[in-house]
């Protein structure tokens, strides 16, 4: 299905809000320690972002960590390469679930989607969704776009409205590439309106973030958190201060 008719142009970000919430601050590199991981979750929500995305291991801590803060701990399943079986993949889901975890991103399995094993892909997705949504939890399904062709990516989205996914995600920042626009409008052209499209590997600019939601971008994953967000605070003030300047 092409869903490009329910698309219509997005209304401008305004708000300092606007932006906050469409960033997941990712905290998933091998190499962090647990002190660099609580000082994200400061900044986290120090910024009042949507959400953290952390590892597996470091959800106990993030959770109590991000209490009452309004920001979600999110994780990750079939991480990086999504190539871990169904049942390996909903164990550890339904484990992060159990420990307090709302938002997961998990990797589809490539290899399946690369040797056209959609039903599998399907299930195993399916199945992901099935066990979030029980929780109360939303599903990130991440397609890692630089190694699918065209035809895979669409038939991907179509997979992922059928399972009635939350997002799809661009890639996990750990392939041979980040997200492109062309992928970021081809995923908002075929996936259900419901379903978010999330930009991930490259987001690192005020200007990006411009593309990227013009692209038809809902959520952002970045590390370069605080200087999307002063920057976004520095062009609000300008914006203001152009206004006030204008009515004197």
């Amino acid at each position: 299905m092409d869903c490009s008719a329910y698309t219509e142009p997005r209304p401008p970000l305004r708000t300092y809000e606007d932006l906050a919430k469409m960033i997941d601050h990712s905290l998933v590199r091998p190499d962090l320690s647990e002190q660099q991981v609580e000082e994200g979750c400061r900044i986290a929500r120090e910024y009042g972002v949507a959400s953290v995305s952390v590892r597996p291991s470091d959800v106990d801590l993030v959770v109590k960590w991000l209490r009452g803060s309004g920001v979600k701990v999110g994780s990750i399943a079939g991480f990086p390469h999504g190539s871990s079986t169904t049942p390996a993949k909903l164990y550890e889901i339904r484990d992060l679930l159990r420990r307090g975890v709302e938002e997961i991103d998990m990797v589809l399995n490539i290899g399946k989607m690369i040797s056209r094993q959609f039903q599998y892909v399907e299930m195993e997705i399916h199945q992901a969704a099935q066990a979030c949504h029980e929780a109360g939890a939303i599903l990130k399904v991440i397609f890692e776009n630089c190694y699918l062709t065209e035809d895979l990516k669409v038939i991907a989205c179509k997979i992922c409205n059928r399972c009635e996914v939350d997002f799809v995600k661009t890639s996990t920042a750990y392939g041979d590439g980040g997200y492109t626009l062309e992928d970021l409008k081809l995923m908002r052209k075929y996936c259900a309106p419901e379903v978010g499209v999330k930009a991930a590997g490259g987001v690192r600019t005020l200007e990006k973030v411009f593309e990227v939601y013009e692209a038809g971008c809902t959520r952002i994953g970045a590390t370069q958190t605080v200087k999307l967000l002063e920057d976004w605070k520095a062009h609000l003030a300008r914006q203001a201060a152009e206004s006030a300047s204008m009515q004197a």
